[in-house]
């Protein structure tokens, strides 16, 4: 056995970094290769979502690195910073560039810079399905060649061509010599500078950064490039100074070149629709972004949600209440008899009546999920951010601002970190203040659990009614702090419209399998928490919910809640419970609304309460109140301001407060 030469067990393991401009698909590539194998944090010292994760391919051990998407590679951005440091400090073996065949000309741009890095690159053209389907048809093979750098089309979405682009990113690391890409010239007139310039820094630069690299950056401006040459060269940086200054004009050359670059790839390797076609999704566009059909499009979307909930889900919300109402509990007092009241009364009342009748959301939030995980998956979602606009020029916002308030509707909390990516202060500041008033899918939820029973036939239009006021909320809010505050600054709308294409069932199946398990672990733990010391609160001291220590803080609030109608004590502490999490007003109901057995549904035991008026003004609050504790945490994280993290508390209980009298004010006397 010993004149045996096995193959080796392991061979060194492999660094490959993702990258990619923003919705290129670059995660869905990470995810399908990592699976759950991976890990979600933070890039040290950084704000900026950081995602690693490993597998094993070809006998190898991949470390997988997904960097931040980023349109380039300047310091213009902390995305931009944190991905070119990665690849310049940390070196990795290859990089993986990941392209959306429908946008090739945006895609190389990034690749044009990447290839000036020393790091041999692989590319892959993600969504050429989506492409085709428009009639834009690309030679991979041709491409490769005029690039000199492998590339691989691919249907990340279906898992097509995902291991062959693994496959050729081992190649090229094990054989780094393969690597000799066609890069970007720069015009004569400048490239004596550049090499002047070079010749100045070489050898005399921090390791990590090659000479050519960083002569090319300072030609274009790179603040931070040419603070560092400035510190580590500063016997030379006179003379880099006088030929930067004489060279202004560098930076226009430079993208120039870049830009006559890509043309001449994408000439050779993209076959394109005749002049004049129109295509699928410009028909489409032709309403969709229209001024007019465009936002009531929109708006529909939302009408179009309540009523696949009320008609899908709802029947299956009814029968889960009236089974946790009625048999859950019946079952669960046989079961505990003999056992302490208190222990009785806290798994009873308080984990069932709770913890089960928030889980009665799992269809309500099964609906939400998909349908918002369509409209992204589609491209749809692009669309009204776009038709959002109009709105948004009033309050001077666009383009990015209007991103993470979209996000926000399937939750706050990442609709306020999304704002990362709006460079200007006060433009981001504005949109974190704005983002809690778009109704998340948690308070959608609580609203299509109580609607039904409230306003029956009606629900569907109440709801819509309700995102709507929201919207126009938001509208005033915005435009009054921007026009006194702010007076009125504006900033420049850029947004791309993806390409339509059919929805990926695996895609949104993903989507609202972990989106559902998220809000099924939050239930396990901040909602049992909850239900568990508001019962408590409501059993103290002697046991009787009337005359307890919860009892006496909401009548001490009842005045104030008698103004919008919520009279009623246990409306008030629900409505405040939903601080912790707003599924909680539901949980906080069930604890103190308990069944009886008879299968009466919570919703129903709560309209019983709730005149017309008192609950229209209940759902309005609902939808208005603070922000829920995760939500005021980042807002805290991000703004780095106390001050403006209690301006949004304290601006969302006015709104709430002033709304919910009014309404119910009004809708009493009519």
């Amino acid at each position: 056995m010993e004149h045996l030469h096995p193959e080796p067990r392991a061979r060194p393991p492999l660094t490959i970094a993702l990258a990619g401009q923003p919705n290129v698909g670059k995660s869905t590539v990470f995810n399908v290769l990592t699976g759950m194998n991976q890990h979600v944090g933070n890039w040290p010292g950084k704000t900026v979502e950081q995602k690693t994760g490993g597998l094993d391919h070809g006998g190898r051990r991949l470390h997988l690195v997904d960097l931040p998407g980023t349109y380039g590679l300047s310091a213009n951005s902390e995305e931009e910073r944190i991905a070119r440091d990665f690849i310049l400090r940390e070196r990795p073996d290859v990089v993986v560039a990941i392209v959306n065949a429908a946008a090739l000309e945006r895609g190389l741009y990034l690749v044009a810079e990447l290839l000036m890095l020393p790091v041999p690159v692989v590319i892959g053209i993600n969504m050429v399905d989506v492409a085709e389907q428009h009639g834009v048809h690309i030679e991979t093979g041709v491409l490769e060649a005029a690039l000199g750098t492998p590339v691989v089309g691919l249907v990340a979405t279906k898992n097509r061509g995902v291991g062959e682009l693994l496959d050729a990113a081992l190649r090229l690391a094990d054989n780094p010599t393969m690597f000799v890409p066609s890069r970007p010239a720069i015009a004569l007139e400048h490239e004596q500078v550049l090499r002047k310039i070079c010749a100045a820094v070489v050898d005399r630069l921090p390791r990590p950064y090659p000479a050519d690299w960083v002569a090319l950056k300072l030609l274009e401006g790179d603040t931070e490039v040419a603070e560092m040459v400035r510190t580590s060269v500063p016997a030379a940086w006179g003379d880099i100074e006088v030929e930067l200054k004489q060279h202004e004009d560098a930076y226009l050359d430079i993208a120039g070149s870049r830009y006559q670059w890509i043309g001449r790839m994408v000439r050779a390797a993209v076959i394109r629709p005749r002049v004049g076609a129109l295509t699928i999704t410009g028909r489409i566009d032709k309403v969709a972004t229209h001024y007019v059909w465009g936002p009531l499009l929109a708006i529909g979307m939302f009408g179009i949600t309540f009523l696949l909930t009320y008609t899908v889900a709802g029947p299956i919300v009814q029968w889960l209440d009236g089974l946790i109402s009625g048999q859950l509990v019946r079952v669960a007092d046989s079961a505990l008899v003999g056992a302490p009241w208190w222990l009785s009364g806290l798994l009873v009342d308080g984990l069932v009546g709770g913890v089960g009748t928030v889980l009665t959301f799992i269809p309500i939030l099964i609906i939400f999920f998909a349908v918002l995980g369509a409209i992204e998956d589609v491209g749809y979602m692009a669309r009204i951010a776009y038709v959002m606009d109009r709105l948004m020029h009033w309050m001077g916002l666009h383009g990015k601002s209007v991103l993470p308030l979209v996000v926000g509707l399937g939750c706050n909390v990442p609709g306020v970190m999304g704002t990362r990516i709006i460079e200007e202060r006060r433009a981001r500041l504005l949109t974190i203040l704005l983002t809690p008033l778009v109704p998340c899918t948690a308070r959608l939820a609580v609203i299509a659990f109580l609607a039904p029973a409230l306003f029956g036939g009606a629900a569907t239009l109440v709801s819509w009614g309700l995102v709507a006021t929201n919207l126009l909320i938001l509208f005033v809010v915005g435009t009054v702090v921007n026009r006194t505050v702010f007076r009125g600054e504006r900033t420049a709308f850029i947004m791309e419209m993806p390409l339509y294409h059919r929805p990926n069932l695996r895609t949104i199946s993903l989507f609202v399998w972990r989106s559902t398990v998220a809000f099924v672990r939050k239930a396990g733990v901040i909602i049992v928490i909850v239900s568990s010391v508001v019962w408590i609160l409501s059993a103290l001291p002697a046991g009787d919910p009337q005359h307890s220590l919860l009892a006496d803080l909401g009548r001490l609030l009842a005045p104030v809640g008698a103004l919008a109608g919520l009279g009623d004590w246990r409306l008030v502490v629900a409505l405040l419970s939903g601080f912790a999490a707003k599924e909680n007003t539901i949980a906080t109901l069930g604890v103190l609304f308990p069944a009886d057995g008879s299968g009466v549904g919570l919703a129903a035991r709560v309209a019983d309460v709730l005149p017309p008026a008192a609950g229209m003004a209940f759902l309005v609050m609902i939808m208005t109140f603070i922000p829920c504790a995760a939500a005021v945490a980042v807002i805290k994280q991000e703004t780095r301001s106390w001050r403006w993290t209690a301006w949004s508390v304290l601006l969302m209980l006015g709104i709430a407060s002033v709304v919910g009298v009014l309404v119910y004010q009004v809708g009493s006397r009519l």
